[in-house]
């Protein structure tokens, strides 16, 4: 994986050339990055980064002939400039250079960021002006980890790399485990680890004269928020021009782009608006062990519809026996950000690469669009953890509302992707290039003008599919939602779909102890082939019971594991031999009992 690690020392005679060695080495696992560093002793600043050689690099440093200008540019900027890619210096990122970035910093200055669109993160020196700026994108999805210490700054692209040369770092920040056991991510730009932030969504931090940051936001989401609410005709007037337009920038790639498809709507409206040639754009979904989803059924349909080759990937067989060390994978490429139910996101990922190196998806579709929240605070079985943790949770829920008040699509852009979703696409995004046109700032623009009504935009949605293909929108959806169908019978379908898709929560994740009980009894007639497969293609209840049991006793029951002073030993053991058993089901739980103890040995004590 590509990485940028700095330092900014507040010491004119501090030099931190091996520093930056050794975060880029604890970064560069595989060694198959090109590690490259460079000192500006007149800004107390060490740079450093890795870039893969191939095609497609998404880590490029550029510089002009005077080397008075420098950028450091991780990921993709997405632009309509047709000019793009013919700087002969230049590398690609989506449809713009690196080269033609520096070009633009050069007559625009500060003014450029805001124009940037995409996901990224970097650094800029600027000699002529005696200024260095880190930056991100609006939506924070080129994370940038720093610690602001006595001696400067350090900052990364991954926590490891900080915590590989901080020792004081290798701890847990007991609120943020909290949050983490409550809300599934960590809230308000801390991590996992005290001591350790991640620099907000849309910044342009530019180093002061003292060798202290001046932490700039180059984006006020207001500016969106303040837009007229525009009538359903004129939404879907205004996104029927402007859909296809963004689509074109996240389809064009040199080395291919591929499409993950499901049952869904966002994934639809992307295949109706592509206008690919038969055999252009390969489609590919993720398959359950226990049948055909409904992903794999209707991804099926509509890449047939569109005369597109199509694959399906299963999480099975091998899956199982190579679990551990993708777990293990899972920690290290998420810095713990994402836990070991990551490890099938990275299976069928590291498949999926074969096809094409770009993956095209509907990904946020449903947040942007229909201002989906994608997660809330929930219980977790407290007997397992001490008072002060449990105090955390809670507080985790007061912090979560206080973070939810105000423009509820702005909480989705600027705080649901950059500290929820951030974590399953750090794993994605470790084995190929993740696209979606629906963080494309021109779409997340528009998108703040929507009708209030969620139903409204749902069935604009859907009509914006009939209007690319109709034969699309002709299929149902994972919902049961068929275009052109009343509304009665569209109701209808959706009830039923929900009931599946409950009936099927609630004997994998959602399953009630005294439903565990007598699941056990009724074993022998193997009833999750019956109500597994329907929906999701991971089922770790049963997983946890079956064939990673042997994993679970070995982690969770290890002495070292047990001893962890924030867990009450008596309450795991009995936990896990009562989920084993099949007499209570305590998967969540298990979920983030792995993930915590996966994180404690592998960056903070194997770091």
């Amino acid at each position: 994986m590509s990485g940028i690690a700095g330092f900014v020392g507040r010491n004119h005679s501090l030099a931190r050339g091996n520093v930056i060695q050794e975060m880029l080495g604890s970064m560069n696992r595989e060694r198959a990055c090109a590690p490259a560093i460079v000192s500006f002793p007149e800004f107390r600043l060490e740079l450093g980064w890795l870039s893969p050689a191939k095609p497609g690099d998404d880590c490029v440093c550029v510089r002009d002939e005077a080397n008075d200008f420098l950028i450091l540019f991780r990921g993709e900027h997405f632009s309509d400039d047709q000019r793009a890619g013919e700087s002969a210096n230049g590398k690609e990122h989506g449809n713009c250079t690196a080269t033609s970035l520096l070009d633009l910093y050069k007559k625009l200055g500060a003014d450029l960021f805001p124009k940037l669109n995409g996901y990224f993160s970097g650094v800029i020196v600027d000699r002529r002006k005696d200024n260095v700026v880190l930056f991100n994108d609006r939506y924070g999805q080129g994370r940038i980890y720093y610690h602001d210490g006595p001696d400067g700054l350090y900052f990364s692209s991954e926590a490891k790399a900080l915590l590989k040369v901080l020792p004081s770092l290798r701890q847990l920040d007991s609120r943020s485990v909290g949050e983490f056991l409550s809300c599934d991510c960590v809230l308000q730009d801390r991590t996992l680890f005290r001591g350790v932030s991640i620099l907000p969504a849309g910044s342009a931090w530019k180093l002061g004269e003292s060798g202290n940051f001046e932490e700039r936001r180059y984006f006020d989401p207001k500016r969106w928020e303040d837009q007229p609410r525009l009538s359903p005709e004129r939404y879907h007037e205004s996104m029927r021009k402007l859909f296809p337009k963004v689509l074109k920038r996240y389809l064009q790639s040199p080395v291919g782009v591929a499409m993950s498809l499901t049952g869904g709507l966002d994934g639809r409206l992307v295949m109706a608006w592509s206008r690919c040639e038969p055999g252009d754009l390969p489609c590919y979904a993720f398959g359950s062990c226990f049948g055909e989803t409904a992903d794999v059924r209707i991804a099926g349909e509509v890449a047939s519809v569109c005369k597109q080759p199509y694959t399906v990937f299963t999480v099975e067989g091998e899956f199982f026996s190579q679990f551990p060390g993708l777990a293990e994978e899972t920690i290290r490429l998420s810095d713990g950000a994402m836990d070991v139910t990551g490890a099938a996101e990275l299976y069928v990922n590291r498949l999926a690469r074969n096809i094409r190196p770009v993956r095209l998806t509907g990904n946020y579709g449903s947040e942007i669009l229909r201002s989906n929240v994608a997660f809330r605070p929930r219980q977790i079985f407290e007997p397992l953890f001490d008072g002060d943790l449990i105090q955390a949770v809670r507080q985790a829920e007061t912090t979560y509302a206080e973070e939810l008040r105000g423009n509820r699509r702005s909480f989705i852009a600027f705080k649901q992707v950059p500290w929820h979703h951030f974590a399953r696409s750090a794993v994605e995004k470790s084995q190929l290039t993740v696209r979606t046109p629906y963080l494309d700032n021109d779409l997340v623009a528009l998108s703040f003008q929507a009708p209030d009504a969620d139903q409204t935009n749902f069935d604009i949605c859907l009509k914006l599919v009939a209007d690319g293909n109709s034969e699309l929108a002709a299929i149902p959806t994972d919902r049961g939602v068929r275009f052109g169908s009343s509304r009665l019978l569209n109701r209808w379908r959706e009830s039923k779909e929900r009931i599946l898709a409950r009936a099927e929560y609630a004997y994998d994740y959602g399953m009630p102890n005294w439903l565990a009980r007598l699941d056990r009894l009724l074993s022998p007639f193997r009833l999750e082939r019956v109500f597994l497969g329907r929906q999701k293609f991971c089922h770790f209840r049963t997983w946890y019971r079956g064939r990673l049991a042997s994993y679970v006793r070995e982690i969770l029951l290890d002495p070292r594991s047990l001893g962890r002073p924030y867990l009450c030993r008596r309450e795991v053991e009995g936990a896990v031999a009562r989920h084993l058993q099949g007499q209570a089901n305590f998967t969540t739980e298990i979920h983030k009992l792995l993930t915590l103890e996966l994180t404690q040995r592998l960056l903070l004590e194997g770091t």
